[in-house]
């Protein structure tokens, strides 16, 4: 009886109390992940069933034996009935076992479907769709909801199934042996029952109160203690106020606490008195019916018994709809990610780029960012209603193409269009409009394995795994041998670091690879671009964000990169690309001049412009003595280094 009012608790803190209408197509796709496993479930069904009839059966046989004694029949009679108890009693313990293995079995496989199909639709969908969702939300469909709709399964199917058997089966014989003191019992059950879902619904709703305080600490201890937060926290914060809005929250918790354990003890010993008294009734009754002739001695006894059983299962059945509904709901948010459609999808007859020098080709492009419900859910976002903005042009009939080893560079204003057009050339997002095309061929009619083979990009930030540098460099060609390793990172500059390094490559670089400096991420981002050989690099910004030092490092690193590949690079650095094949200035989305450094220095263009701004800026720099003068002599031009790195090469 105890435990069964644990179970209750544990259901009522933990259930969804999130309501909304479902269907019959819920069901039915309820229905569709349980289809694999339907024989595991109909045994599952089955044996608890079977069961819930043992239980029922050993109060029967207890009171024929207390019968048997008190009618002084033979001996071999009551030890022929206590085996039989004994059997029931081993055939209960072997079905328990057999019963909770078929549940775990079911769930936990039932888990391994939900997210293993939620984590690669997840990776399916466009770069738009991780810009908007906040991440804890989204590994909390991979945990807890998938978790709670895997409880329909191994707890709520048999708990339901089990008990409405149980009880059905209990109120039959009951009422067969004294309808009387039957419906006396069951009039006490509605004085627990009533006031117990009043206290569990105010236990869930304390522990929900208690769950968003904890999430609020674990942000907050996420953010403030990870090395950027907590660089930030020692610069600019005030421990003395962290620490006060940490206490009030855990405060907070351990009062919600206080008030939990109190309801908890409050139900618990309701649930024990009802059965108390209850026991007393039947006792009392049943002794004066049995007193009296109308009833066996041992009919009272199994009456008790059963009333033990009958009560459990009522218990657990009065909160059912908690536990169904919670299920259901989970299962409604686990096919709410699952039904947002990816934008950029691979096609059935996708081919394969063929071997050889590859061009690259923007024909008439026009794009725009997909809006918030595309690519987005309100609850992944945390927000009430999604951003209804969007879907406004970005790339206007954007056109050029980069011959086979050459290299372009795209220079322009920030927001001007530039790394929209590396997303689009990567097929990280589709084209509203036109073509981009890679050797010819429409990036769309493309596998993603091909385009992933034939094209690489290093972005500004030089996003690194919280893994080795094995692991890192790994991650792009898991077969590369550590001899290849090697000669990457000598060709990125970054073999001697890596030696010196306590644990060489198996050195984790810690989150984000923040354990290294700027320039060594970006060189470790270039090495791993190496190690994969793409037939086309785009670099965006790569350089950013580095001061001189690094710059020259990474720009070093770079020419092995570019040399001999077809190459478009997105520079703010005006000086860097001035040796370019091809200079594409993008202003306003569009392409508003094209041309060599010196050609569009001689047009007096946007080109011209921007790089005046930036040579006065170096040149105020330098007169206040922070700067090197003309943006020609702070770094080496790219073009200049990919020519020699294709020489060394």
């Amino acid at each position: 009886m105890e435990s069964t009012a644990w179970h209750s608790l544990y259901t009522a803190m933990n259930a969804q109390q999130e309501r909304r209408p479902f269907s019959l197509a819920t069901l039915r796709r309820i229905a569709a992940f349980a289809q694999p496993h339907r024989r595991l479930l109909a045994l599952f069904v089955a044996l608890s069933v079977v069961a819930a009839v043992l239980a029922v059966a050993t109060p029967i046989l207890a009171g024929r034996v207390i019968d048997a004694i008190v009618g002084r029949q033979e001996a071999r009679v009551v030890v022929w009935l206590a085996g039989l108890i004994a059997a029931i009693a081993v055939v209960e313990a072997g079905l328990g076992i057999v019963i909770r293995w078929l549940s775990a079995t079911i769930g936990e496989t039932l888990i391994l479907d939900l997210r293993t199909a939620v984590f690669d639709h997840v990776q399916r969908m466009p770069v738009a769709f991780f810009t908007r969702t906040r991440t804890g939300a989204l590994v909390s469909r991979l945990n807890n909801d998938v978790i709670g709709a895997q409880r329909a399964f191994s707890d709520t199917l048999s708990g339901l199934v089990g008990n409405v058997v149980s009880v059905a089966l209990t109120l039959v014989v009951m009422l067969g042996i004294s309808w009387q003191i039957t419906g006396l019992a069951l009039v006490l059950l509605p004085i627990f029952v009533l006031p117990a879902r009043r206290l569990t619904g105010k236990l869930a709703q304390l522990e929900r109160e208690a769950a968003n305080h904890n999430a609020a600490m674990g942000t907050q201890m996420t953010e403030r203690f990870s090395a950027p937060g907590a660089t930030l926290v020692k610069l600019f914060g005030r421990p003395q106020r962290e620490s006060a809005e940490f206490a009030a929250r855990a405060g907070r918790v351990r009062d919600i606490g206080v008030r939990s354990a109190m309801v908890q003890t409050v139900f618990i010993t309701a649930l024990t008195l009802v059965s108390a008294l209850a026991l007393a009734l039947v006792y009392g009754l049943g002794g004066y019916f049995a007193l009296s002739g109308r009833l066996e001695p041992g009919d009272v006894v199994a009456l008790a018994l059963l009333l033990t059983r009958l009560y459990a299962p009522l218990t657990a059945l009065a909160g059912i709809q908690i536990e169904v509904t919670s299920a259901l709901v989970s299962f409604e948010r686990v096919f709410e990610v699952l039904d947002l459609v990816p934008l950029v999808a691979e096609k059935p007859d996708a081919r394969r780029l063929p071997d050889g020098p590859v061009a690259v080709e923007f024909d008439g492009v026009s794009f725009a960012y997909p809006s918030a419900e595309k690519v987005s859910l309100a609850s992944l976002e945390e927000v009430a209603v999604l951003d209804g903005r969007g879907g406004a042009e970005v790339l206007h009939d954007v056109s050029f193409r980069v011959e086979p080893g050459q290299l372009v560079a795209l220079v322009g204003s920030s927001g001007a269009g530039k790394s929209t057009i590396a997303q689009v050339m990567a097929r990280l997002y589709d084209v509203d409009a036109g073509a981009v095309r890679l050797g010819g061929v429409d990036v769309r009619d493309l596998t993603f394995a091909s385009i992933r083979e034939t094209l690489g990009m290093v972005t500004q930030d030089g996003h690194l795994f919280h893994e080795s540098i094995r692991e890192n460099l790994a991650f792009v060609r898991p077969e590369a041998t550590e001899e290849e390793m090697r000669d990457v990172l000598r060709r990125a500059r970054l073999e001697i670091l890596v030696a010196a390094l306590p644990d060489g490559l198996d050195t984790v670089v810690g989150e984000r690879g923040y354990r290294l400096s700027g320039g060594e991420r970006q060189r470790l981002t270039i090495a791993r671009l190496l190690l994969a050989r793409p037939r086309v690099v785009i670099l965006d910004e790569a350089t950013a964000h580095l001061d001189s030092t690094s710059e020259a490092a990474v720009q070093a690193a770079l020419a092995e990169a570019l040399a001999g590949r077809t190459s478009v690079v997105i520079a703010h650095r005006l000086s860097t690309v001035r040796a370019a094949d091809l200079i594409l200035v993008v202003e306003g989305g569009r392409i508003v001049e094209r041309g060599t450094h010196d050609a569009l220095l001689a047009a007096g263009g946007r080109y011209a412009e921007l790089y005046r701004t930036q040579f006065a800026q170096r040149s105020g720099a330098e007169s206040d003595g922070h700067g090197a003068g003309d943006p020609d002599d702070r770094a080496e031009p790219l073009g200049r280094l990919v020519v020699a790195g294709a020489a060394s090469a």
